[in-house]
Formats: structure tokens, C-alpha cells, sequence
């Protein structure tokens, strides 16, 4: 009888990562360079800065929004370097179209929210790790989140926004891509 309760209570707080949601992209494969058009257009790098397509299925129910990251664990800051955080993605919605992290590009779902990433410029940031140095792997995520709107304004930071995701997510999925140059 104490299995079947200290299952139930396992199971009402169980990591979102149990889910079967799953994230891909046409223009990125998980662990493989990320081609130049994908990558940051200025600190000596050599991209054209456009986002990715990435889609994602599987998501629980209970999902009411979205958000999706890019995150650099490997830059030398001694926290990482976050590329792009949008959220408030509409739980209809379960794709990002290439160029969607341009904000004047109107490709982003209505009503989503981006934020300024870490080269102070709001939207997606392509890769663009130190010359010379090893590649570095940048991970792509969506939350699928319990809330229609997260919480957070645009002025959020990426912390800020990782906070509320922390409580609010339901279920995730993640590849990881490299890039150096």
C-alpha cells in the first residue's frame, strides 16, 4: 500500500523531462555545426543572425504557452551566455518560422514576448564563440509552460524569465548544436 501512495505522491512532481515532447529544427541538426546563416553577424563572426525553424509535438494538455531558449554554457562569463529567450508562445502554436527571432520581422507568433539577449540586442543572437577557441555547444529548448502568459515583461532578463520557467514548466525538450570558429 505504501508503494502505490509514494507512487502517486512520485508522480504529482515528477520533472518535466517525463513527458514525450519533443523539439527538431529542418535547419539545425542536434549535434552538429550550426551553419553560417545561423550565426551572430558582427564580433568577428561571420553569420547572417536569422533564428532557426524549430518545431516541436507531444506537448501535455496541461500546456497553456510556450517559451523557447538558446543558451551558450561554454562562453568564458562564468554564467553562460544566453542568445535568445521568447515566451508567451500560444499553446496553437507549435512551430517558430526561420527569421522568427527578428523582432521586426513580424514572423513571431502574436503575442509572444522577446527579450534583450546578452548582446544587449532583443531577439535571437547567433553563435559567435571567441576565434580560435574550442567549439561551443548551444542548447536549444522549449518549455512547454502551465501558464497562458508567464509572468515576465519584455525589460525581463534571461534569469528572470529561467526563474518563472523554472515553476511553470510542465514539459521540455532540448538539442544541443556546436559552433567555433
Amino acid at each position: 500500500m505504501w508503494k502505490a501512495a509514494l507512487g502517486a505522491v512520485a508522480a504529482a512532481f515528477l520533472p518535466a523531462a517525463a513527458c514525450a515532447i519533443e523539439l527538431t529544427s529542418p535547419d539545425i541538426a542536434p549535434g552538429a555545426k550550426i551553419a553560417d546563416p545561423y550565426v551572430f553577424n558582427s564580433w568577428g563572426c561571420p553569420g547572417k543572425n536569422i533564428s532557426p525553424t524549430l518545431k516541436w509535438s507531444g506537448a501535455p494538455a496541461a500546456a497553456k504557452s510556450f517559451a523557447v531558449t538558446v543558451f551558450d554554457p561554454d562562453a568564458p562569463t562564468g554564467s553562460g551566455f544566453w542568445h535568445w529567450a521568447i515566451f508567451d508562445i500560444p499553446a496553437a502554436v507549435s512551430e517558430l518560422a526561420q527569421g522568427a527571432g527578428d523582432p521586426n520581422s513580424g514572423k513571431a507568433p502574436a503575442g509572444a514576448i522577446q527579450i534583450r539577449n546578452d548582446f544587449s540586442l532583443v531577439g535571437y543572437g547567433g553563435p559567435c564563440p571567441p576565434q580560435g577557441g574550442p567549439p561551443h555547444h548551444y542548447h536549444f529548448t522549449v518549455y512547454a509552460v502551465d501558464l497562458a502568459k508567464l509572468g515576465p515583461d519584455a525589460s525581463a532578463s534571461a534569469a528572470v524569465v529561467g526563474f518563472y520557467l523554472h515553476f511553470h514548466t510542465v514539459a521540455k525538450a532540448e538539442f544541443v548544436a556546436v559552433y567555433g570558429h
